[in-house]
């Protein structure tokens, strides 16, 4: 409901005069409101939108269109739109009934247009995104879009917002390798293991992170370090020297959250892994 106020004036003679001030109240008959399904996002994921639109009034709305920024945000001179459409994903629901697949121009910004919403009736507008490389990853990170709905007849445009967060997790990955890649009967060989975290939260004690192994052939007798330290048995590991099987004691594989940084010329969000190094070196 909106207030509006009119007063009119009167020209005589070089002589003004002004009437009362009339007051009077403008029923909005659009509402609307966005959720998006999840609260949260990592990088590359894939986001659906609900807009549900409820006209309260006695007559059909007609022309409606829903514009979605997909989250532009401001950057440098220009704009930023983390959120990109998934081509083919609209669908337009009225009364609850499925209808035919609405008009959509896949911008920056979204449009979705050409549909009719009953008297007393409403619209859902479902749709998908996907989070990419503009989309801010950092414990703060977030993602506000707003959906503007217009329509014929409508003096002021609808609008609603939703916001959704960075996820905040560890995202580990392993890579293992070999040195020397050719080692004879009796030679030393260290096997390395790179942990990378590209999440926005450390691996800690608490998260008992454990790496385990089978080495064959067996390795007797080995070292072992982490991050350059070495480790001892059976604090930080356990290790049977028959069937070369190797096991990290719960707890003390730690990795750092990544870093994040904006790229200053085109915006877009690189990842600096946080990095830790196990490296078990033994007689074949």
């Amino acid at each position: 409901m909106a207030t509006f106020y009119n007063q009119a004036t009167l020209s005589y003679n070089d002589t003004v005069t002004n009437s009362n001030i009339v007051t009077g109240e403008l029923v909005e008959v659009l509402t609307a409101t966005k959720t998006a399904i999840t609260e949260t996002y990592t990088q590359g994921e894939t986001v659906t939108y609900v807009v549900s639109i409820v006209n309260t009034g006695s007559t059909a709305i007609t022309g409606v269109t829903v514009t979605d920024d997909l989250g532009a945000y401001p950057f440098g001179t220009g704009t930023l739109t983390p959120l990109t459409y998934i081509e083919g994903t609209a669908r337009l629901f009225v009364n609850g009934a499925v209808q035919p697949a609405p008009t959509v121009v896949a911008g920056q910004p979204l449009v979705i247009s050409g549909f009719t919403i009953p008297a007393g009736g409403n619209a859902l507008v479902v749709y998908q995104t996907r989070v990419n490389n503009f989309a801010p990853l950092g414990i703060e990170g977030e993602i506000t879009n707003t959906a503007t709905i217009t329509a014929a007849g409508i003096t002021n445009p609808v609008t609603a917002q939703e916001t959704i967060a960075a996820d905040t997790l560890a995202n580990l990955t392993i890579t293992k390798s070999l040195s020397p890649e050719v080692v004879t009967e009796n030679g030393e060989l260290t096997y390395t293991f790179v942990i990378q975290n590209t999440g926005n939260t450390p691996v800690t004690v608490a998260d008992d992170a454990v790496v385990t192994d089978i080495f064959d052939p067996v390795l007797d007798p080995i070292t072992v370090t982490f991050n350059g330290v070495t480790w001892s048995e059976p604090v930080n590991y356990t290790y049977d020297e028959t069937t070369g099987t190797f096991a990290t004691v719960a707890g003390q594989i730690t990795v750092p959250a990544a870093t994040y940084s904006q790229d200053p010329t085109t915006g877009v969000w690189i990842i600096e892994p946080g990095v830790s190094v196990l490296r078990v070196t033994g007689t074949v």
